[in-house]
């Protein structure tokens, strides 16, 4: 008998689903049980029934419900120190994040978010010279990331969608700390001052935003005009990369719902 042949195989499935162990239907067909054992991985995956083994849903294609403010957090972490990226046609798309090892609560912040917006999808920390990276793979990062796109982002337009939009509007400060977290950083600044006849040291907290892509530049600038920060322009050179945030009441607002990397 051909143990291989299309009707033994017929015939074995038939019994598989209708409950057989898979013992009992290699001893009465005489089929080898690592062969039944295959036959039936193969035709649960087909018919999709092999657990753990179904794509996730995407809140684009299916409507799975997103969370929105990990969303507008990881968008941020995205434009500005993440990039999608597969090997080959054949693999599957990965989301990265790179994230210095000196913040280690930016670390589990970022890894937070993706498990959030990620929930069926494995994320790991992957660790490189001085920082590591965060990455979760995914067939929709894609639908998730439309900014994705052949070349730097500087080097090309980077806008948001309608949807994506109307999450940063809802979420804008989760959006803010994402990209305060990805190229921006809180310092102290000093200068000096005369009081009294005297050149007195004088200290305040600045936040710095930094990028070399005009469409990022605005769309934080944005939605710190929505939330009402003031900031202002500082040239680096010729080119205005880097945005400031001085003032002491904006800083203050910033201070409340970004704060300090840790």
């Amino acid at each position: 008998m051909n143990f291989h042949g299309t009707a033994v195989r017929r015939e074995a499935l038939t019994l598989l689903r209708n409950g057989v162990s898979n013992a009992d239907v290699a001893r009465d067909l005489k089929v080898p049980l690592g062969t039944i054992g295959y036959w039936k991985h193969l035709d649960r995956s087909k018919r999709g029934e092999c657990p753990g083994k179904h794509d996730p849903e995407c809140p684009r294609c299916d409507g799975r419900e997103l969370d929105e403010p990990a969303y507008s957090y990881l968008l941020g972490l995205y434009l500005g120190d993440g990039h999608i990226s597969h090997y080959s046609e054949h693999r599957v798309p990965n989301l990265m994040i790179t994230c210095t090892e000196s913040w280690p609560g930016l670390l589990d912040e970022c890894e937070q978010a993706m498990r959030a917006v990620f929930p069926e999808n494995s994320v790991c920390r992957v660790r490189k010279i001085g920082c590591r990276n965060v990455k979760v793979y995914s067939k929709h990062l894609h639908c998730l990331f439309p900014q994705h796109g052949p070349g730097r982002k500087h080097e090309r337009s980077i806008a948001l969608t309608p949807w994506q939009q109307a999450i940063v509007d809802t979420h804008p400060w989760a959006f803010i700390r994402g990209l305060i977290h990805s190229d921006g950083c809180r310092i102290t600044n000093w200068t000096t001052r005369m009081v009294g006849g005297e050149h007195k040291r004088y200290e305040y907290p600045r936040y710095l935003f930094a990028n070399k892509s005009d469409d990022i530049r605005k769309l934080f600038t944005d939605t710190l005009d929505k939330v009402g920060v003031g900031w202002t322009t500082l040239a680096r050179g010729s080119d205005p990369f880097n945005i400031s945030v001085a003032r002491k009441a904006s800083v203050a607002l910033m201070d409340e719902y970004v704060g300090p990397k840790h």
